[in-house]
């Protein structure tokens, strides 16, 4: 049977903060740069107008690498690397703090400059985005270079396109000729294209899978595709070993969808150097209550409130706790910060700290859709009301 066109689409922005910020730092273009850390590292404006720029090198913590530019990771600095290590491969290259709302305000410009063009899109993250091509009738290496174009005007940055007849497919293709790439990736081009790669490649195979793999001697995707489904099966359970094995096959059958409902609104942050609760309680109050503004923010301009508050804290020894309390059904859902905040401070209390803190978050759960909604302060009585939950 002859295998379908390939008609779904996956955009991924290149380097997608990194290039942001090249755009508000174009001095800095072309060279080695790592986004992370906080904001002690913004760029310093000097008396002669020029700005003066942290090195990698001057970095003390173990923070992570949000993202790095093209010649940053030709050094070897990936995002997840912890930036010490970063520090270590590229001493000399160039630290800018992550700037979050510049980027979602990016993010959503280069959305609604695809959906201009066809609204069949699935969002998957800041940077990424699955399109169904399927109701276009034009020639989708054509409509890949208009979306590219689309884009561009819209943002001025570069995206990479891969399209295949699935989602797993089209993942893969548009990180093979990256950056600013189109990829067309049908099945004759499988094994001379997919099945080299390693098998993280595979999006759904994660590290702790990809070592089991190794451990059975398999290292490309090819090699697992051609591993007996019954040994996948035996190592790794029924339901993940077929799918390890029909992904291998590079088959998917799920579909684009347009639109998924959220289930929860989450913010958090991991702190350079543990805090104590006491003697480090200016700094863990600022950051609760940038959290709390933050995921208030969220629930605002999605156009939702919610029923659920909870907090999570990860301490010194990595052992994690979380909290949450739910707001009885007759009290109206929330989505202020000041009410959001008061209910996490009230989770806070249920924790023993026995430990410095290394992360904390926050979480507002239960979901309702705001309509006419108004954004109501819970009276500080009203929280004996509410049921707690723990985990």
């Amino acid at each position: 049977m002859t295998a379908p066109p390939p008609r779904i689409a996956h955009l991924d922005m290149d380097a997608f903060f990194a290039s942001v910020e090249l755009q508000q730092y174009p001095e800095l273009i072309g060279q080695p740069v790592v986004v992370g850390g906080d904001a002690s590292f913004a760029p310093e404006l000097q008396p002669d107008g020029s700005r003066r720029f942290a090195r990698l090198k001057s970095y003390g913590g173990r923070g992570v690498v949000t993202t790095s530019t093209y010649a940053a990771r030709a050094l070897g600095v990936f995002s997840g690397m912890g930036l010490m290590k970063a520090a270590t491969l590229a001493p000399e290259a160039f630290l800018l703090p992550g700037r979050h709302d510049l980027y979602r305000d990016y993010s959503r410009r280069f959305k609604a400059a695809v959906r201009a063009i066809t609204p069949r899109i699935e969002d998957r993250g800041i940077d990424e985005i699955y399109i169904d091509l399927n109701p276009h009738a034009e020639e989708v290496l054509l409509l890949a270079q208009r979306l590219k174009a689309a884009v561009f005007a819209a943002t001025g940055l570069t995206c990479s396109v891969g399209i295949a007849a699935n989602k797993l497919l089209a993942k893969i293709a548009s990180d093979l000729d990256k950056p600013d790439g189109i990829t067309l990736l049908s099945a004759e081009d499988l094994e001379r294209r997919v099945w080299p790669l390693a098998p993280r490649k595979v999006n759904g195979i994660g590290p702790k899978a990809a070592a089991r793999l190794e451990r059975m001697g398999i290292t490309t995707i090819g090699q697992l595709a051609a591993t007996p489904v019954h040994d996948l099966i035996a190592q790794f359970g029924a339901r993940y070993g077929l799918w390890l094995s029909r992904a291998a096959q590079g088959q998917d059958e799920r579909p684009v969808t347009p639109f998924r409902e959220p289930k929860s609104f989450s913010r958090e942050t991991t702190f350079a150097q543990d805090l104590h609760v006491r003697q480090d309680r200016t700094t863990l109050s600022r950051h609760f209550n940038e959290l709390c503004a933050r995921v208030a923010a969220d629930l605002q301009r999605k156009g939702y409130c919610c029923r659920t508050v909870g907090v999570k804290l990860r301490f010194a020894d990595f052992h994690a706790v979380t909290r949450a309390l739910t707001l009885p059904s007759s009290h109206a859902a929330i989505a202020d910060a000041d009410t959001i905040r008061r209910v996490a401070g009230e989770c806070l209390k249920r924790i023993s700290f026995t430990q410095r803190i290394r992360l904390l978050g926050v979480r507002c759960g239960g979901l309702e859709k705001a309509g006419t909604t108004v954004f109501k302060t819970l009276r500080q009585r009203d929280l004996f009301a509410w049921s707690e939950s723990m985990d």
